[in-house]
């Protein structure tokens, strides 16, 4: 693989002012199955592509449930995946304790970012190789989040991350003003025709798709 001498330490920066370690965090996603979300104003819904690494093994999961209201779906190392997930759980549970209500959606997120940013700044640490397209339902309403190993957080209405999702946002880019109103079924439709274009020909079976659900009246679950 290419090196230079810039890349060693993810707090050295290069004369062209980037961080080599960040850059290469944010391609592990890119390198990932691909992963959708989608939300209206009532329900979201993600979609996770599962693809194998060979014949003889099986996928990993690509979705987890966080709390009753929050659920993620990750692109890139599923690893860093189950990690942050499980310290997401441990804030949710945390704040229910502690307050004795849902953890807002947003806080989370933000909490999380942080914890990513985090990782960019300290040189024995190691960016966490993993795009987190986070659903949540809180008291604003129905939220989809999308965490860069860079710390960057953003929101959005319809989103996907991994590998060949240009052809799954090219989807979402074209119908995005109609899922507002959309109802719970189309929701899923659309996410798993979007699905289905990351595929590229691929035939797109139960096997191969992940579509999990948090909505108005209906907790996180995977269908």
């Amino acid at each position: 693989m290419f090196r230079n001498q810039y890349d060693t330490d993810v707090t050295t920066w290069s004369p062209a002012g980037r961080l080599f370690q960040v850059e290469y965090a944010m391609e592990a996603v890119k390198q990932g199955s691909a992963a959708i979300g989608l939300r209206s104003k009532t329900h979201v819904v993600l979609a996770c592509v599962n693809k194998a690494n060979s014949e003889l093994s099986s996928h990993q999961k690509k979705i987890f449930k966080v709390d009753d209201h929050i659920g993620v779906a990750i692109a890139g190392l599923t690893a860093d995946g189950r990690v942050l997930s499980r310290y997401m759980r441990s804030e949710c549970i945390n704040y229910n304790y502690t307050y004795e209500s849902p953890l807002p959606v947003g806080r989370l997120v933000v909490q999380l970012a942080d914890k990513a940013q985090v990782c960019t700044q300290r040189s024995w640490k190691r960016p966490y190789g993993v795009g987190l397209l986070v659903a949540g339902l809180d008291e604003s309403g129905a939220h989809l989040y999308y965490n860069c190993p860079s710390g960057n957080y953003f929101e959005y209405q319809a989103f996907a991350i991994g590998s060949r999702s240009q052809a799954a946002k090219t989807y979402l880019e074209r119908k995005f003003n109609n899922f507002t109103a959309s109802s719970r079924e189309d929701l899923i439709k659309d996410a798993l025709i979007a699905a289905r274009e990351s595929l590229q020909g691929e035939k797109l079976t139960s096997s191969v798709c992940t579509i999990a659900v948090v909505g108005v009246g209906e907790p996180f679950h995977i269908l």
